[in-house]
């Protein structure tokens, strides 16, 4: 073989491999684009849902004193544009076949789910002194019951114990250190009518409503656990696309350089 053919040979199979390198690259893009606009999408939607409940419920679910601000319309708000905004960034990173893009993506994503990880692991390490902070906790939020500035929190109360058919934190005397006196809010009652809350405890739902929920919760613990493994499997599927576009942009470089 002469030179001349041999540097030929040499440069086909560099164009072969660039070739190769530029069809690998393309579909791994258009997948990572579409991954991600779902992603988007999403994300779209949560934060709709948090305005929407601000719009509507005001601050609805707000039971901690100590976290006045961790409502579920704002937990719906902060996922939504967290989640759109790594959507976008993976959209972007995708289009224009960017290494910096991508590798911010990758990062953002890793920090989510290790963050996710190590918050489900600490909850199971210290589930009992979760418990007991709680229950304290929600317990000072009682005082704010019907109090001015705390209609979230008020209807967030009525509504648990109306539909889980309980009252009070631990026990229904846990309202009684709010009133100073031997009564409960109105939606306690068996019967709800006016005032009820002011009749003998024979007509109040006596079941705790933290017990009550976290019995419910574990009862559901299989789609919690569904909906926590689909997130884990969307994220693990996010970084791949995004390390294998990475590597794919890499090597088209590479070759086609």
């Amino acid at each position: 073989m002469t030179p001349r053919s041999a540097g030929t040979s040499a440069h086909g199979a560099e164009l072969k491999r660039c070739g190769m390198a530029r069809a690998c690259l393309q579909a791994v893009k258009y997948l990572m684009f579409a991954f991600n606009l779902l992603f988007w999408l999403g994300g779209c939607g949560v934060l709709g849902v948090g305005i929407w409940l601000a719009a509507t419920q005001g601050s609805f679910a707000t039971l901690s004193s100590s976290f006045p601000s961790l409502s579920a319309a704002n937990l719906l708000i902060i996922t939504g544009a967290f989640v759109m905004a790594i959507g976008f960034v993976g959209c972007l990173g995708a289009i224009k076949e960017n290494k910096c893009l991508l590798l911010t993506f990758f990062l953002l994503l890793l920090l989510v789910f290790l963050l996710e990880a190590t918050i489900a692991i600490l909850f199971f390490a210290y589930t009992d002194k979760i418990d007991r902070y709680a229950q304290r906790d929600l317990k000072k939020g009682l005082h704010l019951y019907g109090t001015q500035g705390n209609v979230g929190l008020t209807n967030a109360w009525s509504i648990i114990q109306t539909d889980f058919r309980c009252c009070g934190v631990s026990n229904y005397t846990d309202w009684f250190e709010v009133y100073n006196a031997t009564r409960v809010p109105d939606s306690c009652c068996l019967e709800f009518s006016e005032s009820c809350g002011l009749h003998a405890p024979g007509t109040w739902w006596k079941a705790p409503c933290y017990e009550t929920v976290k019995v419910w919760l574990q009862e559901n613990l299989l789609a919690v656990g569904i909906f926590g493994l689909c997130t884990a499997l969307v994220q693990i599927l996010g970084l791949t696309f995004a390390m294998t576009m990475y590597c794919q942009v890499v090597k088209a470089d590479t070759y086609c350089a």
